[in-house]
């Protein structure tokens, strides 16, 4: 029992990634008709935010060694803690959560730029040509973080406080070890609190209502004299902003590199595909059952039996999914059937 709990909390921290990105698949899709293959590489830029936040912070400069006596020696130390003695060593080690301060702004303001410079030329083109732009920009964005940042994964640590791990049995009085990575935890607590930021956004607000009428009728929606175009585009600066804050969180779990975006976007939209294209419920809800599948199917015991089953049993599934339900989970009738 407690090796199936570990493996359901292994999946529901997997399909959290999962979720966030697709989500922000099809939040694009679902607005501005857009199969937008990019998606990852604004996760990878979240990532980057991140990890070059972090390298500012941790700037040094070289100050005498008092610890050594019998001759003058200098040591490297970060000028946050040079000047902020008291809370310098406190930012550095919340340097992750505390990036999310920078991670908003930019990946919003990339998001636009990347809306009105390019996505808005393709709206009434084919889905192919959709697909080939954006997959052409996410590699071009992946060979300049490569170009600044390397070819080899660059580790982030989480905040001291939460290194450790967590003894849910004695915190919840299940199981009788489960003992499970704080970070993974909040990390699944921050994912869910944004899909029902998300779903709060678009249900409880006007701004939001009007985004999911424009979904369902865009013409109608501008007959009434409202610029449905201009809040899609406010919807693609959010989507991005949701990819980019996924990536920011998830630094400490999987240290990031040049290819992690396109990692999980390929990924991700399969998860979209599952859930039905144009449909945010059926994008979350597939992105923790495929994550939780996965997780057990990398088990020893399955792997034993079954080798290589976790490369490829999301594909399976949505093999198995798309025979029985063409439109996925959720999917709407009528999105991407002409």
């Amino acid at each position: 029992m407690d090796a199936i709990l570990l493996q359901i909390l292994n999946g529901l921290d997997k399909g959290a990634a999962y979720a966030l990105i697709a989500l922000g698949l099809t939040l694009v899709f679902g607005t501005l008709g857009v199969v937008n293959f990019a998606h990852g590489a604004l996760f990878m830029l979240g990532a980057f935010c991140a990890v070059t936040f972090n390298l500012v912070l941790s700037s040094s400069t070289k100050v005498r060694d008092e610890s050594v006596t019998l001759f003058e020696a200098y040591k490297e130390v970060p000028i946050l803690e040079t000047k902020f003695p008291n809370i310098g060593p406190v930012i550095l080690d919340y340097s992750i959560p505390l990036s999310i301060i920078v991670a908003i702004p930019f990946m919003l303001m990339i998001g636009l730029l990347m809306e009105r410079g390019l996505i808005r030329h393709f709206y009434k083109r084919p889905h192919a040509d959709q697909i080939l732009v954006t997959f052409g920009l996410a590699i071009v964005v992946q060979e300049i973080i490569k170009h600044y940042y390397g070819a080899n994964p660059i580790p982030q640590a989480a905040p001291m406080a939460f290194a450790g791990s967590a003894n849910l049995s004695a915190m919840l009085g299940i199981g009788e070890g489960i003992v499970y990575p704080w970070w993974r935890l909040i990390y699944l607590a921050f994912s869910l609190l944004i899909i029902a930021g998300v779903f709060a956004f678009l249900h409880l607000t006007t701004f939001g209502m009007v985004v999911r009428a424009g979904m369902q009728d865009r013409e109608m929606v501008g007959m009434l004299g409202i610029n449905i175009q201009r809040r899609f585009s406010i919807v693609f600066g959010l989507a991005a902003v949701v990819a980019g804050l996924a990536g920011v969180m998830y630094t400490p779990i999987l240290p990031p590199d040049y290819h992690i975006g396109m990692d999980f976007l390929v990924l991700s939209f399969v998860v979209v595909v599952v859930g039905g294209m144009g449909s945010l419920g059926g994008a979350v809800l597939a992105g923790f059952l495929l994550g939780i599948l996965q997780s057990f199917a990398s088990m020893t015991e399955v792997k034993s039996i079954l080798p290589g089953i976790d490369q490829i049993i999301i594909y399976l599934v949505a093999v198995v999914v798309l025979l029985v339900l063409p439109r996925g989970l959720m999917g709407r009738k009528g999105v991407m059937e002409d």
